[in-house]
């Protein structure tokens, strides 16, 4: 073998290939227009929305120390975030793979002595270890939401899936659904039927995988019961009735009828709202304690937003519901772009001035190539090739055919 073929065969087994600048980490993409802009501008109308009905804008840091970030509530966190050394203070922080637990540490702390009740938003990126969903590719996510810290009762919880409600209305998300379920009820009829420790986590994999034989083999005598609130599933008001016949220890039905009251309360705040119950779904609800939602839009299986009641880093009761808008965005058409208006030189800035206020977008003519390329044919080819519809020549602005 060559000297010269050696050498080929060292540089292919050790040189890295070559770079690609536009190469980005797994789960982490480039948004480019219509995307962005939709993305800017339906936040923008989620944020209007929850403003109009007194929830002030909060931004809280993109990073934390991990002690503060994970802990109470924002334990169940841990496993979904990024880890990063501090080189300042040699502590570990955390990237936030979600936003709520920072609402409750600001209500606990920068917040606890505002008059309650606490309306608060939101609206920034989290960064994640692994989607949480199949569908979801990304590990840098967006966030939306609001959060009503102090109360505790049905009327509360009715408000923040009604002001959701309306948001997803003004951006015109069509068929929506708000599915209620109440993660404590199980736990507390197993806990109060003296169900085994042992046989606890394997009773509830069989509810939440909607096994009805492993319900009926593992249940014993509350089997009967646990089928019964596996059917009572559906159309809120058809499943609300079914679970109102089911006989129930006292916390559990306290539970139960905790479900109903929110229910009825969201009901005489938006009637036609579609509504749906299923008592025993808590997958996902890890830190909650009382009524949760999970959002979607009919035909679709990808959540566009979930929440619920928790208590805050100070046990003070809240409940919350969180968007996501690069999810909740895919449901709606793109936003329309600014209709765009080629300035030429010598184009009035006045009239330019009022066509921006106007919302049109204006391109000013910048110097480029060779000094005789100007005039009229020059100014038209350039707004066509930069996509205007119009050129602002003087105080004239006209239409390009």
């Amino acid at each position: 073998m060559t000297g010269a073929a050696c050498g080929a065969i060292g540089r292919s087994m050790t040189d890295d290939p070559p770079f690609s600048p536009a190469l980005l980490p797994a789960g982490f993409v480039d948004l480019l227009t219509p995307d962005a802009r939709t993305e800017a501008e339906g936040v923008a109308t989620l944020m209007g929305v929850f403003a109009s009905h007194g929830y002030d804008r909060v931004r809280p840091p993109l990073m934390e120390f991990e002690d503060t970030l994970l802990a109470g509530s924002g334990a169940t966190l841990a496993d979904q975030s990024f880890r990063v050394m501090d080189p300042d203070t040699r502590k570990m922080m955390v990237l936030r793979p979600d936003i709520t637990p920072q609402i409750a540490r600001m209500a606990a702390t920068r917040l606890g002595a505002a008059a309650r009740p606490l309306r608060v938003s939101y609206a920034g990126a989290c960064v994640v270890v692994m989607p949480a969903a199949a569908e979801e590719s990304g590990r840098q996510i967006m966030q939306a939401g609001i959060e009503l810290i102090g109360p505790d009762s049905p009327q509360a919880d009715a408000e923040v899936m009604s002001v959701g409600a309306e948001a997803l209305a003004q951006l015109g998300v069509p068929e929506v659904s708000f599915d209620l379920t109440m993660p404590p009820l199980v736990p507390a009829l197993l806990e109060e039927a003296n169900i085994s420790a042992s046989v606890r986590p394997v009773l509830m994999r069989a509810l939440d995988r909607k096994d009805a034989a492993a319900v009926a083999e593992l249940g014993g005598t509350l089997s009967d019961t646990l089928i019964a609130l596996l059917r009572a599933a559906g159309p809120a008001e058809q499943a609300l009735e079914q679970l109102a016949h089911i006989s129930l220890p006292p916390r559990a039905r306290a539970f139960s009828e905790r479900l109903a009251a929110t229910v009825a309360a969201l009901r005489k705040a938006n009637p036609g709202l579609r509504l749906t119950v299923d008592p025993v779904e808590f997958r996902g609800w890890k830190y909650h304690t009382g009524v949760c939602v999970t959002v979607f839009a009919v035909g679709r299986a990808e959540e566009l937003g979930r929440g619920g009641r928790y208590l805050s880093s100070d046990n003070e009761p809240a409940c919350g519901l969180t968007f996501r808008p690069d999810v909740l965005f895919r449901t709606i058409p793109p936003a329309q772009a600014r209709q765009r208006i080629y300035l030429a030189p010598d184009a009035d800035a006045q009239v330019a001035a009022r066509l921006r206020a106007e919302g049109h977008a204006t391109l000013a003519a910048l110097p480029s190539g060779p000094p005789n390329l100007t005039g009229p044919e020059h100014d038209r080819a350039e707004a066509l090739r930069l996509g205007c519809s119009h050129i602002l020549s003087g105080a004239t602005c006209t239409k390009l055919d």
